[in-house]
């Protein structure tokens, strides 16, 4: 089994947009799965090709032993408030089920942290649903705090 010293995290590549819908699919709470058929939908290439051509968005996958293990999505966002301050966005944190307490999670977000103060980042900011109470303890641990209500309106 791996640990978080096994684990590089890197950039995903086309071919590793399988393993992250897995892992996508894998810790859904109330939300509709992702759509695994091969070949991928269309809406998922075309997705993972507008990410991959925009300097501002990383999809970041964990790898060990040639496979996935970890996955997120982290947007750069510029902004006026706060001096013209960016902010580092982290979305869709996942990692695989039968590895997670294993120091996986935290440390792809020390390695984000990172990716977001060498860009200059202010802050890193998330949103984690409220069903995911280890979810909410993790963050809080890794000195994230709950300082906002966070809000959605679906449109789809």
């Amino acid at each position: 089994m791996a640990d978080a010293g096994a684990v590089v995290f890197r950039k995903a590549r086309l071919e590793d947009l399988r393993a992250v819908l897995e892992l996508l699919n894998d810790g859904k709470v109330g939300n509709v799965l992702e759509q695994i058929e091969d070949p991928l939908p269309g809406m998922y290439t075309d997705a993972f090709a507008i990410l991959d051509a925009d300097p501002n968005q990383l999809l970041l996958v964990g790898e060990t032993g040639g496979r996935i293990v970890a996955s997120l999505q982290l947007t750069f966002i510029p902004g006026v408030a706060h001096r013209g301050a960016w902010r580092a966005q982290v979305e869709a944190v996942r990692v695989a089920r039968e590895l997670r307490g294993r120091g996986i999670g935290e440390a792809m977000m020390r390695h984000v942290v990172a990716l977001a103060r060498e860009r200059g980042c202010a802050l890193v900011q998330l949103t984690t649903n409220k069903a995911r109470d280890d979810a909410q303890r993790f963050y809080r641990r890794l000195g994230f705090t709950a300082s906002h209500e966070g809000m959605k309106l679906r449109l789809t």
